[in-house]
């Protein structure tokens, strides 16, 4: 029997996101050091961990299932902090949906509003798992390429992109890959654009709270106007160091949130108990903790763009958030092909994994994408390899 003539059309249409395929080539290499996957690199604090632990040992429920929509204490937090920070007054009951990380929230928006002969509209660079969600809904997705010399949203070239086949736009603010903070206004002209048109918008706050130079990153789902059509997705993997645990939530309306928890139902049942005592204690403990995490991070920050600018060559634009940096090497002609072949190139030679532009889209092709989420050790041992590998160029 041949295998790939009896494959869904869906399966071909995605692959393996070059986030995951870079560290498993580099697995085969040895010795190397990340400055690849967005990974946070502070452990799950005490406070956490204790409240876990005392569930495990204390609560008969806590490893159990939990309602298929998520703990009602843990919707009930999730629904204050929106109040306080975006002043979206959510019912938790009706509104609020706990998941498998924001990736399944992400997941559950796009199967409920995207089918076949749909379009979506992505700022390109992108985050890869937005398009190949959108393929595996079997939509099209569409570019609006950012500005090039800052990374910033262009509303133009988002209204371009619109046609009578648009059915949502994925905004990812702070951005991924860019670590780029857009203006306000631009936001807001996206925002009218999709109300006028009728076009939902995919609101990724994945990277929230992550806003450098004492600045904070605007919001869609701060807008009342908007929600008739807006879908809310937040992970409490980065903003509170939660990457394994695999919890998000989401929020919209309760006659679309309904629709979503169909797909939340078939594909998981509800997000791990145990993840979801992490997240309530991430939001009721000491909020401290994650403030230190987000001023070590902007010190990271100021470390990897120091560094770049110290090496010959080595464009890039300094971040105003989450944890990525693109850069540019000044390669001689012919160097290398492509971006997938310098990436390869470094973790082979240079012992360093990045994540090659192009998988992000025609903007980012020439360049890599760098995380600064480990600590400072590993952000300078990588830049020393990185430094001498350009030098032997």
């Amino acid at each position: 029997m041949e295998l790939e003539s009896r494959l869904s059309r869906r399966v071909k249409r995605i692959k393996i996101s070059a986030t995951k395929e870079m560290p498993m080539i580099a697995a085969a290499v040895g010795g190397c050091v990340s400055l690849g996957q967005g990974i946070p690199s502070f452990k799950t604090p005490e406070h956490v961990v204790d409240a876990v632990a005392r569930a495990l040992r204390d609560d008969p429920g806590a490893g159990k299932y939990s309602l298929q929509p998520g703990m009602p204490e843990l919707r009930r937090a999730v629904a204050e902090l929106l109040a306080a920070e975006k002043g979206l007054r959510a019912d938790p009951e009706r509104e609020v949906a706990i998941t498998v990380g924001g990736m399944e929230a992400l997941l559950c928006a796009m199967l409920t509003l995207v089918g076949p002969g749909d379009e979506v509209i992505v700022p390109e660079p992108f985050y890869p798992s937005h398009v190949e969600q959108i393929l595996m809904a079997e939509g099209t997705p569409v570019f609006a390429p950012l500005r090039r010399a800052d990374w910033s949203l262009d509303p133009d070239a988002v209204e371009a992109a619109v046609t009578p086949r648009t059915k949502a736009i994925v905004i990812s603010h702070p951005h991924n890959p860019t670590g780029a903070v857009w203006a306000e206004r631009d936001l807001r002209r996206v925002a009218e654009l999709a109300i006028r048109n009728k076009v939902f918008v995919i609101c990724d706050d994945t990277y929230d709270a992550l806003a450098y130079d004492g600045a904070s990153a605007f919001s869609l789902a701060s807008l009342p106007e908007l929600r008739h059509l807006l879908v809310g997705v937040f992970s409490f993997s980065k903003r509170f160091a939660l990457t394994g645990w695999r919890v998000g939530f989401a929020w919209a309306r309760e006659p679309l949130l309904n629709q979503m928890l169909k797909i939340h139902d078939a594909a998981a049942i509800c997000a791990p108990t145990p993840a979801q005592i992490a997240a309530l204690a991430s939001l009721t403990g000491p909020q401290d903790t994650y403030a230190a995490m987000r001023a070590q991070l902007e010190q990271r920050r100021d470390l990897i763009c120091s560094r770049l600018s110290a090496m010959p060559g080595m464009a890039h634009v300094r971040p105003g958030g989450a944890f990525y940096v693109m850069a540019r090497p000044g390669l001689p002609q012919g160097a290398v092909a492509d971006s997938r072949e310098l990436a390869i190139r470094l973790i082979r030679e240079a012992r360093v994994i990045t994540i090659p532009g192009g998988a992000f889209g025609p903007g980012g092709e020439g360049h890599v994408r760098l995380s600064f989420g480990g600590d400072e050790a590993e952000i300078n041992e990588a830049c020393d390899r990185l430094s001498a590998w350009s030098a032997g160029l």
